[in-house]
């Protein structure tokens, strides 16, 4: 008796959201490294939110909001996801963070890394919108 495997699927199997986020959280800190940050945290969290990415770069501490797309965009890019709603959390998390450092003269600066995969995961691009919110 033979057995037949059925029908063919495409090998690559589908990243789910949090595949995505990881691997765009991993890019995001390679780039920013090489462009000269030094990460301090990455998910931060406090019970107001999560920050991705908290870096140090000169005398600026930046908070990093990091968005992941696969695709051709249908959905938008992944820098127009960030909402007044999220903008307003990281912000309200950022000042528990800073509360916590008590660093009375630092300049701060909310950024966005907005990372597009392929279908397998692989880098596309890499965009550092500086000063986003």
């Amino acid at each position: 008796m033979s057995h037949s495997p059925g029908p063919r699927h495409n090998s690559t199997p589908k990243l789910t959201r949090q595949q995505k986020g990881k691997i765009g959280e991993e890019a995001a800190c390679r780039w920013l490294r090489e462009q000269g940050y030094l990460i301090m945290e990455q998910n931060w969290r406090c019970r107001r939110g999560e920050i991705d990415i908290i870096a140090a770069h000169g005398d600026l501490l930046v908070f990093v909001e990091v968005r992941s797309r696969s695709g051709a965009g249908k959905y938008g890019t992944p820098q127009e996801s960030v909402d007044i709603r999220k903008m307003q959390q990281v912000r309200s998390t950022a000042a528990v963070y800073l509360q916590q450092l008590r660093e009375k003269e630092l300049q701060i600066r909310f950024d966005v890394v907005a990372v597009i995969l392929d279908a397998a995961g692989q880098i596309v691009t890499i965009e550092h919108i500086e000063n986003a919110f």
